[in-house]
C-alpha cells in the first residue's frame, strides 16, 4: 500500500479505482486490481 499526501494521480492509475473514506482515513482501493492500494497521509 502506498501513502501519499494527495490521491487524485494515484486514483488515476487504474480505471476501477474508488476513493472511500474509512476510520477517518481517505483510501483509494481496486477491487479488480487489487495492487493498486493507496491511503493518505
Amino acid at each position: 500500500m502506498k501513502v501519499a499526501n494527495s490521491l487524485r494521480s494515484l486514483k488515476k492509475r487504474h480505471r476501477d479505482c474508488r476513493v472511500v473514506r474509512r476510520k477517518g482515513r481517505v483510501y483509494v482501493i481496486n477491487k479488480t486490481q487489487r495492487k493498486f492500494k493507496a491511503r493518505q497521509g
